[in-house]
């Protein structure tokens, strides 16, 4: 059949197509009955013995009604199955049946051995055509289908490739590590060994890649992924088993490849003793709580069960969306744990009291934080009096109030600063070292990275750049981040501050850090591009061509090229393998008023100047990136400074 033949057929009404099969039907039937009688007679000439003809012809037009009956015309022939072929059967038996009784019941001429071949053509002429058609079709749309390699042929693989069937892809092969699968046929469709993707890939001009190894660790999955990056494929997956298990994702649901499968960093499953230790049964205060840190604290501080969750928002919005999610994850696990959200500034100090006063406070997360280092380096003050005056306010409401523990999410960005976010946050570090020392309330630092995901993070970024065509932004060739999943180091959070004593600084193992710029080109690749260095930024013997643009913008105000966790020292083991400790330099309490009063002061009168040499005299370790920041604020303070109008 001609492919125009067949768009034609396709193209058709679904009465059309009915008459279409009757006639085909008929027309087969009519065809098993010559045969069988010519088989039988062994001539051509006495099968059209005339008496044996006027049966068939009072049994054709019953046959074509018992197989309508039956449904056969019901059932669209690209969908169907094994229960399509027992019908058949047992309407072409019951043909044959009516076949014989009618020779005998008219006293005709029948050979008896006619009936049984005419039921076995028929069987086979009709479950042909239907068949046919259906091989056809599927031709057809595979043509018209991306041609996909299923990287997995165990359970997930073959449930992924039924639930494929009338999708965008079309399914070529399987691949599997496992030397038992390789070699077999899964569902029609051989399973090769992982060696041979290269001549698939040419063979099927395959551009698609999908994993189903929902069981795989991280560390499993980046060692698979390294070995498609180089192919160009675009690579998507199933959800990881974790997520259907818990019911957060369907088997058959396809994803981009998450970052954490590209960074290989395996979970270690936590301590349970330190997840209770601050939570369980108490009331827990996390500031912050819209942000990308606070809002993974509050799901995992929730399945540890609260006596109640505060939420401390500045954002309506945030504080409306975490609010809405909690509630939700409370009355799925069933729950009856109270969350109270309030919107709220942690620099408005008369009522960040009465709140850890009225909610009897036990913990307190404290998460919130001007971070983005371009925007705070644009807006000082602003920085400085939430990061570090906000920081006092709470850690003096806590002492206050009797708060039992206070833990300060600090960044790496803290460790030798050459930005005002950075130093803010070592300040903030600094007051609660101080504070420490003189109070009952248990404080303590939690360290750490970049995290996966984060508002302002580089992934999504890029993910967005990709999707539009490019280019794909980077700062400078050579800048390098550590990387944590936001739920690990939530996680790692609340088991560091259940280890505190008072006064202490953790550090979270990050793991390797890594170039910014092979994350992107990673991320190209796995979205089935070819990355290329943009013209001017280009290597000497790197591509001229390529599908995305990597383009490097140069280092934005106070950015550094590479981060650290630790200012001094070494880092001591835990009995967390991924939680450090150490200890930094702290200030007494007359040395940390004296400083905080300078510091507001310079506040008070927009003294940017001023609150820079202040941080820098600080034991901050802060060393202002003058070649990159003094530009911005001469260019500042050089503009006219008119009011303009609202209106007109």
């Amino acid at each position: 059949m001609t492919g125009g033949a067949l768009n034609y057929l396709i193209g058709l009404s679904r009465a059309k197509k009915r008459a279409v099969l009757y006639f085909v039907d008929a027309s087969l039937l009519t065809a098993s009955f010559f045969l069988a009688m010519a088989l039988r007679l062994d001539s051509f000439s006495l099968a059209f013995a005339p008496e044996s003809w006027a049966v068939f012809a009072i049994v054709l037009p019953l046959t074509i009604v018992l197989l309508h009956l039956l449904g056969l015309y019901r059932v669209v022939v690209r969908h169907i199955s094994s229960r399509t072929l027992r019908e058949l059967a047992i309407g072409a038996a019951i043909s044959s049946a009516m076949l014989l009784a009618g020779a005998k019941g008219l006293g005709l001429f029948l050979p008896r051995s006619v009936p049984i071949i005419y039921w076995l053509l028929a069987m086979v002429s009709l479950g042909g055509a239907r068949f046919g058609l259906r091989a056809l079709y599927l031709q057809r749309q595979s043509r018209l289908r991306a041609p996909v390699v299923i990287y997995g042929a165990g359970r997930a693989g073959q449930q992924l490739l039924a639930s494929l069937q009338g999708s965008e892809y079309a399914p070529v092969a399987f691949v599997d590590d496992a030397p038992e699968l390789q070699g077999r046929d899964m569902g029609g469709y051989r399973v090769h060994p992982t060696s041979a993707l290269v001549e698939l890939v040419a063979e099927y001009e395959v551009e698609n890649v999908l994993l189903a190894i929902p069981s795989a660790t991280r560390l499993q999955r980046k060692l698979i992924l390294e070995r498609l990056v180089p192919l160009g494929l675009r690579v998507r997956t199933i959800p990881g088993i974790t997520d259907i298990v818990s019911g957060r994702a369907q088997l058959t649901e396809l994803r981009e490849v998450s970052i954490e499968d590209l960074l290989g960093r395996d979970l270690i499953p936590p301590q349970q003793e330190l997840l209770d230790a601050n939570i369980r049964g108490k009331v827990v205060m996390v500031t912050g709580a819209g942000g990308s840190i606070g809002s993974e604290l509050c799901r995992q501080i929730l399945r540890q069960g609260p006596a109640r969750l505060v939420l401390l928002e500045l954002s309506e919005y945030a504080l409306y969306s975490v609010d809405q999610e909690l509630r939700q994850l409370v009355a799925a696990e069933d729950e009856r744990i109270p969350i109270v959200p309030l919107l709220a500034s942690v620099t408005d100090r008369p009522l960040i009291e009465g709140l850890l006063r009225r909610f009897k406070v036990d913990t307190l997360f404290h998460a919130a934080a001007y971070k983005h280092v371009p925007l705070v380096e644009h807006n000082v003050v602003e920085g400085v009096r939430n990061n570090v005056f906000g920081t006092l306010i709470l850690a003096e409401a806590a002492l206050a109030c009797g708060v039992g523990a206070f833990v300060l999410i600090s960044t790496d960005k803290a460790v030798r600063p050459t930005n005002i976010m950075g130093a803010s946050k070592r300040m903030a570090e600094l007051v609660c070292q101080t504070m420490a020392a003189q109070a009952e309330t248990v404080f303590s630092i939690v360290r750490f990275g970049n995290v996966l995901g984060s508002s302002g993070s580089v992934i999504p970024l890029f993910r967005q750049q990709i999707e539009a065509g490019g280019p794909i932004t980077v700062t400078h060739p050579e800048i390098t981040r550590y990387f944590m999943a936001i739920p690990e180091a939530a996680q790692l959070v609340i088991q560091a501050g259940a280890m505190a004593r008072g006064g202490d600084v953790f550090i979270l193992d990050m793991g390797e850090p890594v170039r910014i710029v092979d994350l992107a080109i990673r991320m190209a690749r796995l979205s089935g591009l070819t990355p290329v260095i943009a013209e001017g930024n280009r290597r000497e013997g790197a591509p001229p061509d390529g599908d995305i643009e990597i383009r490097f913008t140069g280092l934005r105000p106070g950015e550094k090229l590479y981060e650290e966790l630790l200012i001094g020292g070494v880092a001591q083991e835990t009995q967390h393998p991924r939680i450090m400790t150490t200890i930094d330099r702290s200030l007494t309490a007359a040395e940390l008023n004296e400083l905080l009063r300078q510091l507001e002061a310079a506040c008070d009168a927009q003294d940017i100047p001023g609150i820079r040499a202040i941080l820098s005299a600080a034991p901050t370790g802060y060393v202002p990136d003058d070649g990159i920041a003094d530009l911005f604020w001469q260019a500042r303070e050089a503009a006219p400074q008119e009011r303009r109008p609202l209106h007109g």
